[in-house]
C-alpha cells in the first residue's frame, strides 16, 4: 500500500473528474482533494463530483475540502446561502448566531458530500493595511476572534463537517501576501503567545481537527525558514500548544514556497518538519510533490518510522469520522441548500450587520 499518498491532498481541474485525475487518486492512494470554484457549477453536480471522487476511495474515503469562510472567500457562490463577512459577524458578538452560521454551512456543505471546511481564520486583524485577511477575521483582538472561533468550530463539527484552524501561528499582523511573496512576522514570542497564540489555543481546546500552517517568516520561531517548512512552528504546535491532530500546509503551489524552494524539495522539508498533509491545488504539482515524498522515502532521507506515524495520524481521524460513508442521494440535495429558513436567517443578520455599520458611522 502507499502510504505517502495519504499525505497529499490535490485540486482537480474541472467540474467533473477526469479518467487520468481518477487513475491517479486511486492508483496512488491519495488522501484527499480540495475543490475550488472552477470545480463547482450547481449543487447537484458538486454532489455528483464528490460521489465520482470516493468511487476511488481505498478503506476509508478522501477528505474532500473547501475554504468557505463566509464573505469573500467561498467557492461555491451560485445556489448556495450567502453569508457575511466573518468581521461583521464579529460586530455583533453573539457566539449563538455564529453557532448558527457554521451550522449552515455544515448542514449545506454536508448535503453535497463536503466533509472538511478551511474554516475558521483564527488570525486576529492587528494591521489595518492587512488585505490578505481583513474582514477574513473575526476581530481586531484576541478575545473577540476566541470566542466566535469556538462557536465555528462546534458549528461544523457537531453537524458532520471537519474543521481546520487557520493560519497558525497568526496572518493578521502582515502586509505581504503569501500567494505572492514571504511575509515576516517580527513580534517577539511573548506578544505571540499573548495574542496571536490564544485563538488557536481555543480553537484546539474546541477539538478542532485540522490546523493549517502558514508560508510566514516569523523571527522568534525560525529566522529562516517559513513555519510551514520549519520543525520549530510545528514543534511548537505540538507540544506548546498540545495539538494532536492533522496540521496541513497552505497551499503549497504559493510563490512564498515555489520561489524559494521548488516544489519536491519543499514537500520533503515539510514533512520532515512536521507536516501530516501537504496541500496543491492542482494535480500536476501533487504529482511532483509525491515523486519528491517516493524518491526522499526511497534514499532514506525520510525514514519509514516517520511516514508510519503521520499516516497513523490520518487513518485515525478517517476511522474515527469517516467509517460510515454514504454516496450522496442526488434527489436531495437541492431540498437541503439554500433552504426558506436560511434565507430568512441571513436576512435578519444583514439587517443586523447594516444597523451596526450606520452607528458606527454615527
Amino acid at each position: 500500500m502507499n502510504q505517502l499518498g495519504q499525505l497529499i491532498m490535490t485540486g482537480i481541474s474541472g467540474p467533473e473528474l477526469l479518467p487520468e485525475e481518477a487513475s491517479f487518486l486511486e492508483s496512488e492512494n491519495i488522501g484527499g482533494v480540495i475543490l475550488f470554484s472552477h470545480n463547482y457549477e450547481n449543487p447537484a453536480q458538486l454532489a455528483e463530483l464528490v460521489n465520482s471522487i470516493q468511487q476511488v476511495r481505498d478503506e476509508y474515503p478522501l477528505f474532500i475540502a473547501v475554504d468557505n469562510e463566509g464573505g469573500r472567500v467561498f467557492r461555491f457562490k451560485n445556489g448556495f446561502t450567502q453569508l457575511p463577512s466573518m468581521y461583521d459577524v464579529g460586530l455583533i458578538d453573539s457566539p449563538k448566531l455564529t453557532y448558527h452560521i457554521a451550522k449552515i454551512m455544515a448542514d449545506e456543505l454536508n448535503a453535497c458530500g463536503i466533509n472538511v471546511n478551511f474554516s475558521p481564520v483564527c488570525d486576529i486583524w492587528t494591521n489595518p493595511n492587512n488585505k490578505v485577511i481583513g474582514d477574513r477575521a473575526f476581530g481586531k483582538d484576541e478575545e473577540t476572534v476566541s470566542k466566535h472561533v469556538s462557536s465555528i468550530i462546534r458549528g461544523l463539527q457537531t453537524n458532520g463537517v471537519l474543521s481546520c484552524a487557520k493560519h497558525f501561528p497568526g496572518h493578521g499582523s502582515t502586509t505581504k501576501d503569501s500567494h505572492y511573496d514571504l511575509p515576516i512576522v517580527k513580534r517577539t514570542l511573548e506578544e505571540l503567545q499573548t495574542e496571536e497564540f490564544k485563538p488557536f489555543t481555543k480553537a484546539i481546546k474546541s477539538r478542532a481537527e485540522f490546523v493549517m500552517m502558514a508560508h510566514l517568516v516569523v523571527d522568534a520561531i525560525d529566522s529562516t525558514l517559513p513555519t510551514s517548512l520549519s520543525s520549530n512552528a510545528y514543534k511548537l504546535l505540538r507540544e506548546n500548544l498540545k495539538f494532536t491532530g492533522l496540521i496541513i500546509t497552505d497551499d503549497m503551489e504559493m510563490k512564498a514556497i515555489t520561489d524559494n524552494y521548488g516544489v519536491g524539495e519543499a514537500a520533503v522539508m515539510a514533512v520532515e518538519a512536521g507536516a501530516d498533509i501537504i496541500e496543491y491545488r492542482s494535480m500536476e504539482f501533487a504529482r511532483e510533490g509525491l515523486e519528491a515524498l517516493k524518491e526522499a522515502k526511497k534514499t532514506m532521507r525520510i525514514k519509514n518510522e516517520l511516514i508510519t506515524q503521520v499516516y497513523s495520524r490520518v487513518m485515525n481521524v478517517k476511522k474515527e469520522y469517516l467509517s460510515e460513508y454514504k454516496p450522496v442521494y442526488i434527489p436531495e440535495v437541492g431540498k437541503r441548500i439554500n433552504t426558506g429558513a436560511s434565507q430568512t436567517f441571513i436576512k435578519e443578520i444583514t439587517e443586523k450587520i447594516e444597523a451596526l455599520h450606520q452607528e458606527k458611522e454615527n
